[in-house]
Formats: structure tokens, sequence, C-alpha cells
């Protein structure tokens, strides 16, 4: 079975693993399309900079303000898009913990084994302590005396909840004086609402995208399997220079299936044919799903593929700064339910959120769903996928990104005109 959409997500969790997987994943695809590689398909990343040492230094600085705000005394960071976003490293999870220590003021520290010092020197974008401990050792104890060293070993001490449980345990029974709680309202208030040089790197990674799919879609072929047509996507994205490369491609009653099923299908006259395919540039993620039909569509596909259309653009026009994002999930969900589709998340219908937030990993928060209360605001960025499925017979999704400027929301990519021209075109930077 091809990997689908929400096993990536899950295989994503380490954000330097995802880079590896990513990288292996484009390479395997260049190889077994050997024979439908473009020449006409070259790098576009070249004129955009990964985030610089500056700007890292300054996100730390906005999180120790929010710490005070939130009377946190340190953060503690495992791998992931957080590490990497505060530190510039790119590290991976395992038995052996690496850690970064945010405090509420001065120097940031790396806790990671000893034979790993000199990589995660390496990679640190930011002047940090390194501290190590050996083979024998309880990295436990480094974390509390980096912590001691700064006069922070009580109050509260701020964890993500993806860290894993074994080491908040290990943590916090050394640092007896202090307080576990969430780091979101922090770690939240920092990535949540992106700079415009963040917004400029997923632009470039949604125009990689949908050149890509301008490709795939001049390639399409009858008979062509699931499996050709995900290869042909992923070489096209690392040709253009994307990294971190995944997709989703659905023909037929499998396109009824947000997320994919291990039903092998072919493309024939007729096929409705779902893709849902993005990458990565310098670590910034695109998304973006688009449905056609191969040949002429029946009356059903083109009233469906039009409905999605027009609650796609329902989403966006209630997407307005101060609004809360569920009322927008809602706007859609009422549409729909006016056209005898759902209610709520019944099929046939829209089984799954309207959208999710999206930076550098391709699933934030927060969310285009029933009861968010979490209200847009500038710099805020977020899938619009409103898709309608039809168990037995077909599925459509349309997805674009958008992000939030001080008038409203800008697309990255503008939703396709019509099941006619189904491939839309990139937007430019508001």
């Amino acid at each position: 079975m091809p990997m689908n959409k929400r096993a990536f997500m899950k295989l994503t969790a380490g954000f330097g693993a995802m880079t590896a997987m990513g990288s292996a994943l484009a390479s395997n695809a260049s190889v077994s399309t050997s024979g439908q590689q473009s020449n006409a398909l070259q790098p576009i990343t070249g004129n955009v900079k990964p985030i610089s040492k500056a700007e890292h230094e300054g996100r730390i600085k906005k999180a120790q303000q929010l710490m005070v705000k939130q009377g946190l005394s340190a953060l503690v960071i495992e791998p992931g898009a957080s590490m990497t976003y505060f530190s510039g490293m790119q590290w991976w999870r395992s038995e052996r913990l690496t850690a970064l220590v945010i405090p509420q003021e001065g120097q940031p520290a790396v806790v990671t084994p000893f034979f790993e010092a000199p990589s995660v020197k390496e990679s640190l974008a930011i002047d940090a302590e390194v501290r190590v401990w050996q083979e024998h050792e309880s990295p436990f104890v480094q974390v509390n005396e980096a912590l001691k060293a700064r006069k922070l070993d009580k109050g509260k001490i701020g964890f993500e909840n993806t860290v894993r449980y074994f080491v908040l345990n290990g943590l916090m029974s050394l640092m007896t004086k202090c307080e576990h709680v969430p780091a979101e309202p922090v770690i939240l208030g920092c990535r949540m609402y992106k700079s415009t040089h963040e917004l400029e790197l997923m632009h470039k990674a949604n125009e990689v995208t949908l050149k890509a799919y301008e490709h795939v879609y001049s390639q399409l072929e009858i008979g062509m399997a699931q499996s050709d047509v995900k290869q042909i996507m992923a070489a096209a994205q690392q040709q253009l220079g994307g990294s971190s490369i995944w997709g989703l491609v659905l023909f037929n009653e499998a396109s009824a299936y947000p997320h994919g099923t291990s039903q092998k299908q072919v493309i024939s006259e007729g096929s409705t044919v779902l893709m849902d395919c993005g990458c990565a540039v310098h670590g910034y993620q695109s998304d973006i799903s688009r449905t056609w039909v191969f040949g002429e569509p029946s009356k059903k596909q083109r009233e469906v593929w039009n409905a999605v259309h027009k609650g796609q653009q329902i989403a966006f026009e209630k997407a307005q700064n101060g609004t809360p994002t569920g009322k927008v999930d809602d706007a859609v969900r009422e549409y729909y339910e006016t056209l005898g589709y759902g209610p709520a998340y019944a099929l046939p219908g829209l089984s799954h959120r309207t959208g999710h937030g999206i930076g550098m990993e391709g699933h934030e928060k927060v969310n285009f769903v029933h009861g968010e209360t979490t209200k847009l605001a500038p710099g805020m960025c977020l899938s619009n996928e409103p898709g309608i499925y039809i168990p037995g017979e077909f599925g459509v999704r349309l997805e674009d990104c958008l992000y939030m400027t001080e008038s409203g929301p800008a697309w990255f990519t503008e939703p396709p005109e019509s099941l006619d021209k189904p491939l839309g075109r990139l937007s430019p930077m508001a």
C-alpha cells in the first residue's frame, strides 16, 4: 500500500528524520521515474534564503518575552519543528535525549550525548551552551544542572504536548521544586504567526508544488496506476527544488477516501483523479490538492466539483481577522447542507475539518474545525480544503493554503477556475 498523508505525518514527528526521509523518497522517485524526467523542470528555489541566525535569535527573544508574561521559568524542547524553529538544529528523537533548554533570560543550552556534540554544534544556528552526558549517565541531570546554573531550578517549566513521557517523568523526578506546564502558549505565540520571510518560503514551496502539478497533468495517460502518477509528481517536485516530498494519488472510487485506500486503480476514460501533494523549501511546507476528470466529466462529477469550488470560496470569504476559526468550518457545512450533503460530518459530504494550520509542519494549530474559538489574525496560515466524498463513487477535494494579512486572507495559490481548467495559478505575495 502506498504511503498516505496520515502515515507521512506520523513519520515526520522528528524534523531531522523528516528531512532525511523526504530526501530519500525524492531520490527513489527520481530513480524509478527516470523515463519521465523532464528537461524543462529546473530548480526554482535559488532566489530564497534560509532562516538566518539573527531571525533565530529574534525568535528566542520573543519566546522569552512570552515566558515572562506567562510566568514560565524555561522551556524544554525535544527534537522536532520547534527545536529547528528556535535553534536551527535539525535533529531526531531516539532513546538518547537531545534537548534544547530556553531560559526566561540568558543563553539557551543544548543537552546531548557526548559523541553527538560535534554534530550538534555544527547544526546549531545560534549561540548556545552545549552540555554533554556519557552513555552511563542520566541526561536529565544535565538539564537540571543547566537550569540550576541559570537560577531557574524552581518555578514553571514548559513542555510541548509532544514531549515523550519518559523525558517528562525523568526530568520532573529531579526538578522537585518545579512544576511542569504546557509550553503551547509560548510556542504557538511564536510559531503560529509567520514572518514575511516565512511566508516567502511557503510561497516558494507552493510554487514548486503547483508547477509539478502542471507537469503531471500533461503526462497522464490511460492505464497509468496511482503509483505511476505519484512517482512522476515526486520527481517533478524534486527537480524543481523541493525537499521532504510527499504525495497522495487516488483514482475513481478510491478518491472517496480522504487519506487513501489499498484499492488499486488505473486511469480510464472518465476517471476521477484526486491528488494531495506537497514539499518543503528551507523547512517550510506546501499542501495543495487538485481533482479533475480524465476525459469528459459526468454531470454529477461536474456538480460536485462546482460545489467544492464554491465551498472553498465561502471559507475564504469567511476567514477574516477576528473571526473564530471554527466559524469558517461552520459556514462551509451550512452551505453543503443546503445541497443535501451531511449533516455535519455524515457522508456523502465533508467528513473532515475544512482546514488545518501549516508552516514548518504540514499540520499545525490552529484548525478550521467546528468549535475552535481561536480568532484569525495576521500571520496565521491555514489550508482551505472543504472536500465532498461519496462512498462507492468518487470524491473531490480542492486545497489551497491561505495566510492572513492586515486586510484579510490572501492565497498562496489561487483555486482553479473550473473543472475544465483544474490547476489554478500562483498568487503574487500580498
